[in-house]
């Protein structure tokens, strides 16, 4: 069964960070949207995937579970042994303790906007500060938990996304920031976002149904056959695009 992913199209949205993730882990996932604007996500339905009434939710194969970043942990534990290594290996103590680290602080400094310009000039302001310490780290280092890629840093992503919307260079203002998340929004698994104009999903209707109808023994080579076209062809889409 192709994992569910539920939630709002939007690119700089809690769903948008997990659809990356997905595809940082080669992971195929057929996406539900859910109107917030008609308040779908208060309804019945919705509230029996997460009781808070909120997005993003899975369901991966009858296991249900809601919280962006829980999602993307889950994902990148399941899946370990595909894509992107997102989680340093469990019996690398210190690697972990850094990882935490870093994910510590991205979710206790690092948050949202606010429509509320004021509220939003006092974040912005906030933000700037902690930025000049990422700066420091990210001289040493070229990623948040250390030289690899972790979750860390793609949690950033569609907060950094909308403050570029919203009209503030704050990202790009030290050069060890702006090189670092210059590095990150150029990854295949967000430009392959922005280009497709917010979340879709990344498996054709063809592509479910040849796995789905295949025979067991057969459906895991079907999997590997999608995921090597979905790796190329990605690359020859963002090859096209940027000529």
């Amino acid at each position: 069964m192709v994992l569910k992913l539920y939630g709002a199209p939007h690119q700089n949205a809690p769903t948008g960070l997990v659809s990356v993730i997905l595809r940082e882990k080669m992971v195929p996932f057929e996406f539900v949207p859910v109107d917030m604007n008609s308040g779908e996500h208060k309804s019945a339905e919705n509230r029996a995937r997460n009781p808070f009434g909120q997005v993003p939710s899975i369901d991966d194969d009858g296991f249900i579970l809601y919280e962006s970043r829980a999602i993307c942990r889950y994902i990148a534990i399941k899946y370990a042994g595909q894509g992107t290594p997102l989680i340093p290996p469990v019996d690398d103590i210190k690697a972990t303790a850094l990882f935490e680290q870093a994910a510590s602080v991205e979710a206790f400094t690092y948050r949202g906007l606010t429509p509320d310009q004021a509220k939003a000039d006092e974040y912005i302001a906030l933000l700037s500060g902690k930025l000049e310490v990422y700066n420091e780290i990210l001289g040493k280092q070229k990623y948040l938990a250390g030289n690899e890629v972790t979750l860390v840093d793609l949690f950033h992503l569609t907060t950094g996304g909308a403050l570029a919307l919203c009209g503030t260079d704050v990202m790009t203002q030290r050069p060890n920031v702006a090189r670092w998340f210059n590095d990150i929004t150029s990854r295949v698994s967000w430009q392959a976002l922005v280009l497709d104009g917010g979340v879709k999903s990344a498996m054709s209707t063809s592509a479910k149904m040849r796995i789905s109808m295949a025979k067991p023994q057969d459906q895991k080579v079907e999997m590997l056959n999608w995921l090597y076209g979905l790796v190329n062809g990605n690359r020859d889409h963002l090859r096209r695009a940027v000529r």
